[in-house]
């Protein structure tokens, strides 16, 4: 088919496209011989803003001949001035949950001497993040540790053992995702999982999982490793997180996924750790 006015002339330059998605329709271009993948960045570029990363997605090409959208073709190369739309299939993808210590890392959100008359059942969290910390060292698995306004508030409380942590970085921002967290994130083949832990639920706790929820990555909340100064809070962002697509779940349940089998070679020693004095907070 001959291209239309603007299109890219000889396989060069741009072809302009009009990406359209829900009610709204942007101008932009793509490089002549731009594919699917290059169009759905040019989408998320546009609308990622607006776009649900837990939903399936299909591209469809408006079609001239049939007077309507139809899926992409297979192969589909842009060559021409065009309209695509990008459309939100109706099933949503299921969390699976499905823990590997070579996908996963652990993030301590700001466990500090401060916070420790203010927040509930403190001393219950802090020996249970002990106890994952123990794991991820036992496993391998990286570890992440903000600190929120040490100045301030204090240092990571003297019962956790950061020994081996990949980062341990100070933030005013509540959420951890910091850009030198996003950059050792970077650094890690193949993560998919975030162990997430620490105070408060509804603050940096609530606002970490959204934000790395929207980047794609799958959040476990230990939720006998995280508390507020209100149970109300602690119990209502917990609810909330659940709904996103968050799993909220105990670090027992955490500590045995990760091994998954009996015959592990860690298995005795990360049963040594959950036989230990568990509290009983109520959380």
């Amino acid at each position: 088919a001959a291209a239309e006015p603007g299109a890219a002339p000889g396989g060069g330059g741009s072809v302009p496209v009009l990406f359209c998605f829900s009610v709204f329709a942007r101008p932009s271009s793509v490089p002549h011989g731009a594919g699917y993948e290059l169009l759905i960045q040019k989408f998320l570029s546009l609308y990622g803003d607006q776009i649900d990363m837990h939903r399936k997605f299909v591209v469809q090409l408006f079609a001239e001949e049939w007077s309507q959208y139809i899926d992409l073709p297979k192969g589909f190369l842009v060559n021409e001035r065009c309209k695509v739309r990008l459309v939100p299939l109706q099933i949503q993808i299921t969390t699976l949950g499905n823990l590997t210590p070579s996908s996963t890392v652990f993030f301590c959100c700001d466990m500090q001497e401060r916070f420790r008359p203010a927040i509930k059942y403190f001393g219950d969290i802090i020996s249970v993040g002990q106890r994952l910390l123990q794991g991820a060292r036992l496993l391998g698995i990286p570890v992440i540790v903000t600190e929120q306004y040490p100045k301030g508030l204090g240092s990571t409380v003297q019962e956790i053992d950061l020994t081996g942590a990949k980062l341990v970085l100070p933030k005013t921002k509540f959420s951890m995702v910091l850009p030198e967290v996003e950059a050792a994130l970077a650094e890690i083949p193949g993560v998919r999982s975030i162990v997430l832990f620490g105070v408060e639920t509804h603050v940096c706790i609530q606002q970490t999982a959204l934000e790395l929820i929207g980047r794609g990555l799958e959040v476990h909340i230990v939720a006998d490793a995280t508390s507020s100064r209100s149970m109300m809070d602690r119990m209502f962002a917990l609810e909330r997180l659940a709904r996103t697509g968050i799993i909220v779940t105990t670090s027992e349940a955490i500590l045995l996924q990760l091994v998954a089998d009996k015959e592990h070679p860690k298995f005795k020693e990360i049963q040594n750790l959950i036989k230990a004095s568990a509290p009983e907070s109520g959380l």
